[in-house]
């Protein structure tokens, strides 16, 4: 599926934030569709005068494709005096990515460190590029020293583009934000970017009641350390939202003798899950940390349940859809908080493991509208942050639509590419603009659990019939380009700057099967990886870690 596509129809309907047009420039540039974002935005420009971003980004990829145009220039320096925010964001970064920055390296730092100094209003990830497009800047001006530390402050090879608050590392996996302890409602702390999953901590007048347990000890400690300097009050409750790793891998960090450990009933079958499933690819978790967890919650929840601790009244609400079929809603009921776990998680069910139904996620949504929430809390900062309480009745609506349109292609023996390329966008959405976004991120996985559940093993276009495995289409592709290497790069060039980065590394890695030691293609690989990590940074985390963990890159927070 393609989200660019379909972020492209969605911006044209009226009342889009201007968080969405950001979001659909940002993957056109990562895709490198200068000239379609060039059409695109100059059209937008026209059509609402009064969009100071929309400006800008005409003059951002009128840049992209002539260099330091007057013309472009003059509509980056227009969109700038008439909005404070994003266009000095844009403008600074095209500047500063001409050679000698145009002669506009002043205007270009200025711009830079005014989004350094209102970083709070910007997505921590836009600073990646904030950085280095600073140091750039400032080596226009001949500032050595202030251009080595802007570049020290990036926290990734400068030959990567990055607005995304994703981390990544061998030694801690993948991180959806730098570390943070944020108070979302009195006396709730939620743990963000210690660990993949988030963790939550609740005061009572007896303690604290901690919600999910993340991957690793570690990482718990880190957050504990953290919350010490709020509270000195013991641990009386560990509540689960569900058995996957990410979420009760560090639980000895928090149960103490004392500690009560609560899940829902099937827990336990969902811990068993794990055990005779595939692991997951190497970048997701914490280096060495064991996927298969050994925990033994002291009580199960059945049916939904009132517990009082300390004062605070908690609601358990057992759902059994979304990601797990042991999901636990835990609500605040006084407070108008519901803590989701990963109910919204975009894979719906881990992509590497089977579980998850469409089915199963409706039912959950409509529990979650019920309890009419003030505020929704994720097991994941990007879901928190999206899937709003605003959002679920439009996503709803729109994932019900879009299963009717799948369950009828299955029936007509549609591939899963077919159905992908279909780019369904439910005109449901018009009227629900929180909801576009959401619907977006899950729709791809959505699509593909339910063509999984729905189809066998031998596809309706003849996949599976006979399974070719990847030294056979490599001999077969090695046959094909006459045992050349060099035809194999030259695909794999023509398909990256087509902007089909998957296909590209499709070629190159059977190239490699049959030519390990080609040193040319092995660099053309790493760029591919690259362009895909770029690719994914704002729509696919999992995606972003595999691609990242290939390339062996480190992604840590900007400075």
């Amino acid at each position: 599926m393609n989200e660019t596509d379909a972020l492209r129809r969605a911006v044209r309907w009226p009342g889009i934030p201007d968080r969405l047009i950001a979001v659909l420039a940002q993957q056109m540039l990562a895709a490198r569709q200068f000239r379609e974002g060039h059409d695109y935005f100059t059209a937008l420009s026209a059509e609402r005068p009064e969009s100071a971003l929309a400006e800008s980004l005409a003059g951002v990829f009128q840049a992209r494709l002539d260099g330091p145009d007057e013309k472009a220039i003059a509509r980056l320096d227009a969109a700038a005096e008439r909005g404070l925010g994003l266009p000095q964001y844009f403008r600074g970064t095209v500047l500063a990515g001409f050679p000698d920055c145009a002669g506009r390296a002043d205007t270009a730092i200025a711009d830079l460190e005014f989004v350094l100094a209102v970083r709070d209003q910007f997505p921590a990830g836009f600073l990646h590029s904030v950085h280095a497009a600073l140091a750039r800047a400032y080596a226009c001006r001949g500032r050595t020293e202030e251009a080595r530390a802007a570049l020290e402050r990036l926290g990734h090879a400068p030959d990567l583009s990055l607005v995304t608050d994703y981390l990544v590392s061998a030694e801690d996996g993948l991180r959806m934000t730098a570390p943070r302890l944020v108070e979302m409602a009195p006396g709730v702390h939620v743990a963000q970017g210690y660990d993949l999953a988030d963790f939550a901590f609740v005061g009572t007048d007896d303690g604290i009641v901690a919600i999910d347990a993340a991957s690793h000890p570690r990482h718990v400690e880190a957050a504990l350390r953290d919350l010490r300097a709020v509270t000195r009050a013991p641990i009386t409750h560990v509540i689960l939202t569900h058995a996957h790793f990410d979420h009760i891998g560090g639980l000895e960090a928090l149960a103490g003798p004392e500690t009560q450990v609560v899940a829902q009933a099937a827990f336990p079958d969902e811990l068993a899950l794990q055990a005779v499933s595939p692991p997951p690819f190497p970048s997701l978790l914490p280096d060495g940390q064991d996927r298969r967890p050994n925990v033994v919650p002291d009580r199960l929840v059945e049916q939904p349940e009132a517990l009082s601790v300390g004062g605070r009244r908690f609601t358990l609400i057992p759902i059994a859809g979304g990601e797990t079929r042991d999901g636990l809603l835990v609500q605040l009921p006084d407070e108008g908080v519901v803590f989701t776990g990963d109910m919204c998680m975009p894979y719906l069910g881990a992509p590497f493991f089977a579980e998850g139904s469409a089915e199963g996620l409706f039912d959950a949504l409509r529990t979650v509208r019920d309890l009419r929430p003030r505020l929704l809390i994720h097991g994941h900062p990007p879901l928190t942050e999206n899937f709003t309480a605003a959002a679920l009745p439009g996503l709803l609506a729109a994932l019900r639509d879009l299963h009717a349109v799948v369950a009828d292609d299955i029936v007509a023996g549609r591939s899963l590419t077919d159905v992908l390329d279909r780019d369904h966008l439910p005109e449901v959405l018009r009227g629900h603009p929180a909801a576009i976004l959401p619907y977006l991120v899950m729709r791809e996985g959505f699509v593909q659990r339910l063509h999984d559940q729905r189809t066998g093993y031998w596809k309706a276009d003849g996949d599976g019939v006979d399974p070719l495995g990847r030294a056979q289409w490599a001999a077969a592709l090695d046959l094909l380009a006459g045992g050349r290497a060099q035809a194999f790069a030259a695909a794999g060039e023509e398909l990256l700057a087509r902007g089909e980065p998957a296909a590209a590394l499709r070629i190159v890695d059977c190239a490699l099967l049959s030519h390990p030691d080609d040193t040319a293609l092995a660099g053309l690989r790493g760029r591919i990886l690259r362009a895909l990590v770029e690719r994914h940074q704002l729509f696919s985390p999992f995606r972003f870690a595999y691609y990242a963990g290939l390339a062996g890159l480190t992604v840590a927070p900007a400075g």
